[in-house]
């Protein structure tokens, strides 16, 4: 439970990388074996500016995506269930001195509906996100979970509650892990203990080393699928990817479980926004970042988010992005009850930039080839901690992946579709199907969706 970060050591590896051509092709065959970088190695990418090796980079991201995830994108949803908060954040929305924000918990019945309304667009995965507050403790977190859980509108479910909340004490974390959740994130924010010292300068947050360690008292509860983040845009990029890559080594060495997901939110406009704008991230920086995150950690899921424009989201995904949210609304009670601007302002911790609907984006990733799933099979079937390590490192995971992507996008395309979507997704189906190796496995996804159109629910392998 001790701080791993030391960023002397980060800043050394940085300052000592000196880039040969020879070095950073030999770092990318690598991590195309599927071998987790080194701190020295991954130094080696950040500091490459040879526009030919950037290429080859991002040309080594997208094969590594292939070769682990194949074409599928996980779609998943946040739903903010209060926004009350104790923090002082320099950088959100939510922050205790914004007397603009309008402050506001979710009643159950409220939740219910916004999972209804979640649920009549296709949804099946969603991140509940809170603000830090006593309110917001262990027993309410694990209470929001189950009541998720529980609600059912027409052929829509839950099926995965993931969490984004302050960390908690190791037996809060066993309280939630009861409720059935799927992965906890925790996101750092910045790495850079005096960084991080600026900009949380009250609240509990304010102390660095809690907030580090949270993710170790998660897995000392049992909690073994956990997901770690940066906010881009605090400190320079490159020491946030080395303090990323650091975080994954240190919870592979002590508990022999990495991160499930890495994310890697980009700073937006948001409410008194107060940033120093020499860290800002352009979008060729962002670009680079995500595919050095690729293949530096190669079997972790990577989370781009609605913060992104649409442009930039189509971009970035080509180098290692496995999962993404669709449909995104951000202001309290927004999925079931339409807000006007000026509302969504001061109730959202910052500003979505890809505004389309789950239905659009799904379109838009069949017209570029992609496979859009709404899999769960792992977590309800124990491939998570060590045993999705197990499945997902060697690159075996892809086996489960799309076939499990094949039928949920079955479903999506019986239930929810409209018909020209619904063309486009039978079609990219069959062309999944027939591109499969395994002919008895090919055979088996084809009776399936055949139980799944005469109206079987949630198959999975």
């Amino acid at each position: 439970m001790k701080p791993f970060i030391d960023p002397a050591e980060l800043w050394q590896h940085l300052n000592d990388a000196r880039p040969e051509p020879g070095q950073v092709r030999n770092i990318i065959a690598r991590a195309l074996d599927k071998q987790r970088l080194t701190l020295a190695e991954t130094a080696v990418l950040l500091k490459t500016e040879d526009p030919q090796l950037i290429e080859e980079i991002k040309q080594g991201a997208r094969d590594l995506k292939e070769k682990v995830y194949g074409n599928r994108i996980v779609l998943f949803a946040p739903l903010y269930i209060g926004n009350k908060c104790s923090n002082d954040c320099k950088y959100c929305g939510f922050r205790a001195s914004n007397k603009f924000a309008v402050r506001r918990t979710l009643a159950d019945e409220e939740i219910i509906r916004e999972v209804e309304a979640l649920e009549d667009n296709g949804q099946k995965r969603l991140i509940l996100v809170y603000g830090e507050h006593a309110q917001y403790n262990a027993e309410y977190i694990a209470h929001t979970a189950r009541l998720v859980y529980e609600v059912k509108k027409g052929p829509g479910e839950i099926r995965r509650v993931n969490i984004n909340a302050a960390p908690l004490d190791i037996e809060g974390f066993r309280t939630v892990g009861r409720a059935g959740i799927g992965t906890y994130q925790v996101f750092q924010e910045t790495y850079h203990p005096e960084a991080y010292t600026w900009y949380h300068p009250a609240g509990r947050k304010a102390d660095y080393e809690w907030r580090l360690t949270s993710l170790d008292r998660a897995q000392e509860a049992g909690l073994d699928d956990v997901g770690i983040g940066a906010l881009f845009g605090l400190y320079d990029w490159r020491f946030e990817v080395m303090g990323l890559v650091r975080h994954t080594n240190h919870l592979e060495a002590c508990y022999n479980v990495g991160p499930h997901t890495i994310s890697f939110p980009r700073i937006k406009d948001a409410s008194m926004l107060d940033l120093d704008p020499r860290y800002e991230v352009s979008d060729e920086e962002f670009v680079r970042l995500v595919a050095i995150l690729r293949l530096a950690v190669p079997y972790t899921g990577m989370i781009l988010t609605a913060r992104e424009t649409p442009e930039v989201r189509h971009e970035v995904m080509r180098f290692g992005v496995s999962q993404i949210d669709g449909g995104t609304k951000l202001e309290l009670g927004s999925y079931s009850d339409s807000l006007n601007e000026e509302q969504n302002l001061n109730r959202e911790q910052f500003k979505v930039n890809d505004p389309r609907s789950l239905g659009e984006i799904i379109e838009e990733l069949l017209d570029n080839g992609y496979l859009p799933s709404f899999c769960t099979a792992c977590y309800r079937l124990g491939r998570t901690g060590e045993h999705f390590m197990e499945f997902s490192v060697p690159g075996f995971i892809k086996r489960f992946c799309t076939p499990n992507a094949i039928l949920t996008l079955a479903e999506y395309l019986v239930d929810y579709a409209t018909p020209p979507v619904a063309a486009k997704g039978w079609k990219v189906m069959e062309a999944n199907i027939r591109a499969m190796d395994d002919e008895k496995m090919s055979r088996e996804v084809e009776a399936r969706v055949e139980r799944i159109r005469q109206g079987e629910r949630d198959l999975y392998f």
